[in-house]
């Protein structure tokens, strides 16, 4: 099911139900603004899923909501995630999908990093 964008957050998501310990997650990075988890169903070698602790179901809601210090803190949690695993060379792909045309499936904002192999187009036409 996709999600819209712009409905009310859902306190029973699966990401909300992770960063409340209900369910289980292979974590790889945690600080005071974000939980980094490998992806139960990787789509490439490196597979991390990168989720605010803010509850923002979306990056535009993230963008207009979240506080200058969420934000940051995101932002360094993500790079610190794909610096870690030793992606900088030779690459990652960031995504972020937002909304039902995008295809979001978690009513709560992620970042998903991929890498580990030649990730080919950015779309498929």
């Amino acid at each position: 099911m996709a999600v819209d964008a712009t409905q009310p957050y859902d306190d029973q998501n699966i990401f909300a139900k992770i960063l409340r310990g209900e369910i289980p997650a292979r974590k790889v990075y945690e600080d005071d603004w974000a939980l980094a988890f490998h992806d139960i169903n990787p789509q490439a070698p490196t597979h991390v899923l990168v989720i605010p602790k803010g509850r923002y179901v979306s990056w535009d809601d993230f963008s207009s909501e979240a506080s200058e210090a969420e934000i940051a803190g995101f932002v360094r949690a993500v790079g610190h995630v794909a610096r870690e695993a030793g992606h900088v060379e030779p690459g990652y792909r960031l995504l972020a999908n937002v909304g039902s045309d995008a295809h979001q499936e978690v009513p709560h904002l992620h970042v998903h990093v991929f890498a580990g192999r030649p990730l080919g187009p950015m779309l498929a036409i």
